[in-house]
């Protein structure tokens, strides 16, 4: 493995390990999902913006305006990917739609020797079973009863959400020269918009009350966990192959599994305990 090679895997599990935190942050946020997630798009979008004013750097306007269709798109993309698992879960439980929206990296890897002309080697196919197995036991979906027709609309809310994820995954696979500045500034701006309606049609803002506490970690959750982490994922992705991006994406809901249990005193099932070993397991024996 090259020094850029270990250099974005360091970089990319940085940013896995802040999504991971979230779930934490999230659980003192009086405010819905959506809502949550606006302000993330907004504040990491502005942060970032201002870094690169306060530093005096320059947006690459050609690198932009070559690339802007894609921008735009996999901006889009992101944005209709949260509106997508936000009604997953209203109507799924949550071990449902996590389970399809984990199914993006599984979608990633089969999709990459076709989109991009990599090489799916038998070692890799074997770790992407073995963590879409230990996935199934984390998301505790085999203890889970399905009722009828919204059920349905939940699990294929939860697949359209992982087909959008894995779409942006593979996007940025094609845009190696945009800076990871640029990239992460237009992408946010583009995804909060594409959410901007959706949240005034389904929420009541006027309702909306916020502690001192709340603004400060909705300050936080934009700009560590949306500005900073999304940085590094979209900047590490230049040198790693598609394959290694899905399967190192399954360190994020591990660690909040983790965090959840420690930190939050929620239990694990032993079956989750074990699925969680084989996705571990998995991730680093892909990259060995």
């Amino acid at each position: 493995m090259t020094s850029a090679e270990t250099k974005s895997r360091n970089m990319f599990l940085t940013s896995m390990c802040i999504f991971g935190t979230i779930g934490i942050l999230r659980r003192y946020i009086p405010l819905s999902s959506s809502v949550v997630a606006l302000v993330r798009g907004v504040i990491g979008s502005a942060f970032l913006l201002l870094v690169i004013l306060f530093s005096k750097q320059k947006l690459n306007m050609d690198a932009i305006r070559k690339n802007l269709p894609f921008l735009a798109l996999s901006g889009a993309a992101i944005g209709f990917n949260w509106i997508l698992l936000f009604e997953a879960y209203n109507y799924t439980s949550v071990a449902t739609a996590t389970l399809c929206y984990y199914l993006a990296p599984i979608l990633v890897i089969l999709a990459s020797p076709i989109v991009l002309k990599e090489k799916l080697t038998s070692k890799k196919l074997l770790c992407t079973v073995t963590a879409l197995v230990g996935m199934v036991l984390v998301s505790g979906i085999t203890e889970a009863s399905f009722s009828g027709i919204a059920e349905w609309k939940g699990i294929l809310f939860g697949i359209g959400a992982a087909i959008l994820y894995a779409s942006v995954i593979l996007m940025n696979k094609k845009l190696p020269d945009v800076p990871a500045y640029d990239k992460t500034i237009l992408q946010l701006s583009m995804a909060s918009i594409a959410l901007f309606p959706y949240v005034l049609l389904t929420e009541n803002l006027s309702a909306v009350s916020l502690t001192p506490l709340a603004v400060i970690l909705l300050l936080i959750a934009g700009v560590v966990h949306t500005g900073i982490a999304y940085w590094l994922y979209f900047g590490s992705m230049n040198h790693l192959p598609s394959h290694s991006v899905a399967l190192l994406s399954y360190i994020d809901p591990i660690l909040a599994i983790v965090l959840s249990l420690v930190l939050l005193r929620e239990p694990m099932t032993l079956a989750a305990g074990i699925g969680a070993v084989m996705i571990l397991g998995a991730a680093y024996f892909s990259e060995k």
